[in-house]
């Protein structure tokens, strides 16, 4: 029985909507998870109340805790229960207590005509501790008499610390502790059947309510079966009666015989083409006999098919070994009839046979998922001559393809060559890589007090000097008129699970230039921080220094504990989960969800990609005196990696690989990269893996259910130029879950809330993105097979920021047509008052006449005309997702020296000579900006100069100042009526604002026209109008025109032909 138990803590709530008409409320929240329901206590008269209550749930079935959501309703204590609000939270919020910390959840509405505000504090986690007890609540009688006073559960403090093997025990259900059972609320109305949850009786509740958490990548959920029994007779006994169920199926859930698609895709092995193999499972032996004079047996199995050739491991002295290998032979390379299965014993000079198992492959079975996994059988062992011999080999044999789940750890018949396949098996085998969940460490050193210096005539000067693993950290330094010290500054640092590392704290004084003495130092480990998900403070501590010692930290503490240090240090510490750390080049990030898993979302669909195989490749190696290529291929999206095998000594690779990733946000980018494995028979592991090209895939591009089958060119830019390594054939499918999911995060912003409420600077983004970079890699170098540092550091684009020429223009160039829009529309304008298509011209004189007179058709005209472009434009969308452009990124146009200056290392490792040529190059590029940016602020200044002389001109006139296009605008006055007197000031006030007396400015410059209307033109006039008093000086509406000086004082034509139209309107 399992003793899996989900934790409760409800903290408190705020701003909680009033109930009672006396501007308050009585509240209690209520628990319902696994048909179970637990109760708070009654906060009488309170909109902020706090509980601090903690419950415990037993969680019955643990193979089905990851499809249990926790719901959190908030009522009113009335007869009826007024709802004050929900909270769902899915189970991959469920995470251990350790990793738990509070969130604040805002209340949902129940129904689309519910009312709620506030939000309610929650800490949910999971615990397997047996020394936790809870009782069972009290009797649904006593329980509705006793609201007022009691919670519904006994309260129970969480434990002080968990068991380290929690990760290993938590969704495990072979656990023999009893289980304690929880009973929940029956339904008075209806005891004989489940009780229903309040927000699924009704069928009109339209809302949608939020899911905190996420499903991680699994099949799909087990739900209960529907059960219908049909009796053939009255008289027979219904366990005998025929029973159709409605269980869970591959495709969905099967009602009435026809299948019900699911609510998640589920995931088919049909993107790629079946490759069949044989697969040759070498299990043990038993009972061998040796031909040595010793005794012993070394032995080893060798399994031959025709020229293939796969050999375990040598056991030394044992007649009983156990080996466990599969071998993988691709069948259509197959030149043999049989199969031969070598026992041998190992020998300096020549191996000795010990026994033979020979098959005919006409009589191996198939075998194709999901059938059971085929059983090994004895065989017993015989002689060159067919005869048996003492022993016996336990071995399976079967044909099956590349979704057999003995595929990706086999010994494949494509890396064999002159290079050990014992060697060679542990490179070139196909695997799945998690990276490591990264959070950002905040460091708050707010000051220092009591310091202790050698030199008691001087005053320190101090720094704090903070250090975890590889990154190193300092404050400014800091010169104090006492022995206290205040910086308040703020370090970042980025940790991954599972904490290992630790948080040491130097405090440090600058006695010289070149010497620091340490006056004391402390340790954290990271696994005691405190996690915050949000921006609220967090806790201060402070922290004792201990004196500096050479030795370990153990020898620290017992001098720590012989000599008590006066000295300590203010601080602020905690793990910052409410960030996204980058560890990609920000427009490729694969992945865009906060460290918390606390804040995940639910998937919107998942993604499937066939790796199918790569052609025309270049040569990448000599081997016999011929070039080939030992490739493989990876691929990343989000925390998860693939590694394809590495196909040996072929240019035209088959790989017919297939893995699927759940998506969480389509901004986000899948890439897939090809190397050359070069690690094959490297012993000191001390060559690097080259890089053959990789693919990006934006999945906002691509059309959800279409699957895209395309050949990748892989370009690749080397110090000549770009070249072409190859094509990668790759087979992709996006399936979106829910279309209006998917619109939703459209509407959300990219990173989570924390980058907008706490953002950090560019120049901390780019440092801890670099050291995640590093995080990552040591840790996937960690697997086996190694995903190298450079495979990670191509992928991840780690050195995207360093300079270089051609990435500059290329991004100028993408700015610029980001604008040619607005040029355009700015040339065509320019036509337009040169008269340059007459037609064109009227018409615009038209359409601006006819919004000027019913400015309600101003936002519908220009929805319409939006609305138009789109739908012309839809005919000439993309069909296919963009690939690298070469034009775009300036590689065809680039100079040499540009590229041998992109491809220099940092720091440089060229001359002299040709570093201060490329310096004075950067110079001139440098002063060329420097002028535009110059002229730009130049001609800016002139404008408001020009406004300012204009507002001077207005006042000496005794005219009223007319409101720049900057300021707000002063409300209107009452309207008149058109056929009142003030109708003349009407036509006065439709002027032209002429140019100012000063000389004109450069053709860059602009001059505006300004037509000043009186309210009363664009509103229809009403009885009451006509009784409002003339006004002297009317306000106005402005319609600034602002067209190139280059036209002259011709194109006055046009806004003088415009206010003519208008004031002859006027007058009639």
């Amino acid at each position: 029985m399992s003793n899996l138990k989900l934790g409760v803590e409800v903290v408190s709530a705020h701003t909680l909507l009033p109930k009672d008409g006396q501007g308050s409320a009585s509240t209690f929240v209520e628990l319902h998870f696994d048909n179970m329901k637990f109760r708070t206590t009654v906060k009488e008269k309170d909109l902020n109340p706090v509980w601090n209550e903690t419950f415990y749930f037993n969680v019955s079935d643990p193979n089905k805790l990851s499809y249990l959501p926790l719901e959190a309703y908030v009522f009113n204590n009335t007869q009826s229960k007024s709802f004050l609000g929900k909270v769902r939270i899915t189970s991959t919020a469920f995470v251990p207590h350790f990793d738990a910390v509070v969130l604040h959840y805002p209340l949902e509405k129940r129904g689309i005509f519910s009312h709620v505000s506030g939000e309610l504090g929650l800490k949910v986690f999971i615990t397997d501790d047996p020394s936790i007890k809870s009782s069972n609540p009290l009797p649904a009688i006593e329980m509705e008499s006793s609201v007022h006073t009691n919670s519904y559960s006994t309260q129970v403090h969480a434990p002080a610390q968990q068991r380290p093997s929690f990760f290993r025990n938590l969704f495990s259900s072979n656990k023999t502790e009893p289980r304690h059972t929880f009973h929940h609320l029956p339904n008075t109305s209806q005891p004989n059947q489940q009780p229903k949850q309040p927000h699924q009786s009704s069928a009109s509740v339209t809302h949608q309510s939020v899911n905190y958490g996420v499903d991680e990548m699994r099949a799909e959920p087990q739900a209960r079966s529907i059960v219908r029994m049909y009796s053939g007779s009255s008289s027979q006994p219904a366990e005998y009666a025929l029973k159709e169920t409605s269980p869970f199926l591959g495709g969905g859930r099967i009602v009435g015989g026809r299948v019900i698609r699911a609510d998640k895709p589920s995931s088919t092995y049909d993107l790629v083409e079946p490759m069949h193999f044989l697969f040759v499972r070498v299990v043990k032996a038993r009972d061998l006999h040796s031909k040595d004079l010793t005794g012993g047996v070394d032995p080893f199995v060798e399994v031959r098919v025709g020229n293939y050739r796969g050999i375990t491991k040598h056991l030394e002295k044992n007649h009983y070994p156990e080996w466990n290998v599969v071998f993988a032979f691709s069948k259509e390379r197959l030149q043999s009839s049989s199969l031969d299965v070598v026992v041998k014993d190992k020998d300096m000079v020549k191996d000795d046979f010990v026994g033979i198992v020979r098959f005919d492959l006409n009589e191996v079975p198939t075998r194709v998922p999901p059938d059971s996994p085929l059983a090994p059988e004895w065989y017993r062992l015989g002689d060159k001559h067919g005869e048996k011999n003492r022993g016996e080999l336990m071995l399976a044999v079967w044909i099956g393809t590349q979704a057999d789940e003995a595929f990706p750890d086999a010994w494949h018949s494509d890396a064999s060559s002159s290079i050990d396949s014992s060697l060679g098996s542990t490179h070139i085998r196909s695997k799945v890589y998690q990276s490591p969940r990264l959070w950002y460490v905040r460091v708050n050193v707010i000051e220092v007090q009591d310091l202790v210096v050698a030199e008691k005539t001087r005053f320190p000067d101090v720094y704090v000097k903070a250090v975890i693993g590889n990154q190193v950290l300092k404050t400014k330094p800091v010169q104090a008129r006492t022995m206290n010290a205040l910086w308040n500054e703020d370090l970042m640092f980025v940790a991954s699970e599972p904490f290992e590392d630790h948080l040491f704290l130097t405090v440090e004084d600058r006695v010289a230039p070149n010497k620091d003495e340490i006056l004391g130092k402390v340790i954290i480990p990271l696994h005691s921080i405190e996690r915050r998900v949000d921006d609220r403070v967090f806790h201060s501590r402070w922290f004792n220094l201990q004196r500096w010692s050479s030795g370990d930290v153990e020898q620290s503490k017992k001098d720590e504990d012989k000599d008590k240090f006066a000295s300590r240090i203010h601080l602020r510490v905690c793990l910052d989960g409410g960030y996204h750390v980058l560890d990609e080049s920000t427009q490729y990030s694969s992945d865009l969800r906060p460290s918390a898993k606390q804040l995940w979302k639910s998937p919107i669909g998942m993604l499937e990609l066939g790796i199918l195989n790569v052609t025309a490749l270049h040569p990448m190696k000599t081997r016999d005196g011929k070039g080939t290529s030992d490739t493989y291929c990876v691929a990343k999206y989000g925390h998860k990696w693939v590694r394809t095998r590495t196909i040996i000594d072929s240019l035209s690779p088959k790989y017919n690989e297939q893995y699927t990733w759940e998506v969480y946000d389509p901004a986000t980018v899948l890439t897939v990269g090809v190397f050359d494995n070069s690690h094959l028979g490297d012993i000191n592991g001390t060559h690097r893996d080259i890089k053959i090209g990789k693919v990006r895939i934006r999945i906002s591009t691509l059309e959800t259910g279409r699957v895209y089958t395309h050949s990748y060119p892989l370009l690749v830019l080397h110090p000549s130029g770009v070249k072409k390594m190859g094509e990668l054939h790759l087979a992709i499918r996006f399936s979106c879950v829910s279309m209006m999911n998917m619109m939703y995060i459209y509407s959300r912003p990219l990173l989570p809330k924390m980058h907008y409420v706490r953002p950090l600077s560019v120049m901390q983004l780019e440092q801890l993105r670099y050291q995640a970079v590093n995080i990552v890699a040591a840790r996937l170098n960690r697997s086996e097979p190694p995903l190298r540092r450079e495979v990670v550091e191509y992928m991840t684009d780690a050195n995207s920021h360093l300079w270089s020429m051609r990435r500059s223009k290329a991004n100028f160039y993408r700015l610029m047509s980001v604008f040619n829009g607005l040029i355009s529309v700015w040339k065509w304008f320019g036509e337009v008052c040169a008269w340059k298509t007459p037609i064109t011209t009227v018409l615009v004189h038209v359409l601006f006449a006819l919004l000027v007179y019913f400015p309600e058709l101003i936002f519908p005209t220009v929805f319409l005309y939006m609305f138009l472009i789109g739908l012309w434009n839809y005919r000439f969308r993309p069909k296919y997702p963009p690939h690298m452009n070469t034009r775009i990124s300036y590689a065809e146009a680039v100079h040499p020296d540009e590229l041998d200056e992109e491809f220099d290392t940092f720091p440089t490792s060229r001359n002299a000579e040709l570093v201060r040529m490329r310096y004075d190059r950067l110079r001139s590029v440098a002063g060329r900006i420097q002028t535009v940016v110059g002229d730009v602020a130049t001609q800016e200044e002139e404008e408001r100069e020009r406004e300012r002389e204009r507002e001077r001109e207005r006042e000496k006139a005794g005219r009223p100042s007319q409101p720049s296009a900057r300021r707000r605008s002063p409300p209107p006055s009452p309207l008149p009526d058109r056929r009142s007197p003030a109708s003349a000031d009407c036509r006065r006030s439709l002027c032209l604002a002429a140019p100012t007396s000063r000389p004109r400015p450069s053709s860059a410059s602009a001059s505006r026209l300004r037509l000043r209307l009186h309210p009363d033109i664009l509103a229809p006039s009403s009885p009451s109008s006509s009784s409002a008093p003339p006004l002297a000086s009317p306000s106005s509406f402005s319609f600034s025109l602002t067209f190139s000086s280059q036209f002259r004082a011709k194109n006055l034509e046009l806004p003088i032909a415009i206010g003519k139209i208008l004031c002859s309107n006027v007058d009639k």
